[in-house]
Order: C-alpha cells, then structure tokens, then sequence
C-alpha cells in the first residue's frame, strides 16, 4: 500500500519549534517532489513549503520564510520540516504530499498524486 505519514504535531508555546516528519511506505520518495500544506480551521489550505525531488530546489511561502527549513533524508525515505520561532499564527493540520515530476516542485497542490493524514500543530501559551 503507498502511503505518506506525517508525525511529530505537537502542542508548543509561541517562540518554540517542531520538526514535522513525512515518510513514506510502499513507494520511494527519491522520484517525487514533496511539498507541505496546511489547514487552519475555517481556513482554506495553503502550501507552506516544498522541495525538488533533488533536493536542489526549495520553495517557501512568505509567511514562514527563514523560519521553516525543508529537508529530505533519502536513506530514511522521509521529508522533514524544521518549524521554528512558532506563533499563533501557525496553528494548523499539516499535509505532506508527493508529487512526481522531474524538476523544481509547487506549492498550488492541485497536481499532488499522494497525500498524508496530516498531524495537528497547536501553538499557544
């Protein structure tokens, strides 16, 4: 079965970090794109980041820029982002995706083949 799990939502206060995780099972990630999207309650998703399947190419949305880092581990099939000097603001379920495609990535989501359950990131005092 070919699935994306994202972990590591949390609960943290404003200031602090998470580092989100996004594996994948049943197929490797080395050929596909991978972005992170999010979803507040009453609020549609947007794209927070997204890396090449390279690795060479990464985007970030200007709300999280130089906060959030995205990063893949090819050996550990998975996709990380660094989330730090959270706030508020940032409260949401995240989504890991993956898409194949040969370069760059996007962070529109429309073309996306899988999609993670997502994990909840909390922050509040």
């Amino acid at each position: 079965q070919l699935q994306l799990v994202e972990s590591g939502g949390d609960l943290v206060q404003p200031g602090g970090s998470l580092r989100l995780s996004c594996a994948a099972s049943g197929f490797t990630l080395d050929y596909y794109a991978i972005g992170w999207f999010r979803q507040a309650p009453g609020k549609e998703r947007e794209g927070v980041s997204c890396i090449s399947r390279g690795g060479g190419y990464r985007k970030y949305a200007d709300s999280v820029q130089g906060r959030f880092t995205i990063s893949r581990d090819s050996a550990k099939n998975t996709v990380y982002l660094q989330m730090k000097s959270l706030n508020v603001e940032d409260t949401a379920v995240y989504y890991c995706a993956a898409e194949w495609r040969p370069t760059m990535c996007d962070m529109t989501g429309g073309q996306y083949d899988y999609w993670g359950q997502g994990t909840q990131v909390t922050v509040s005092s």
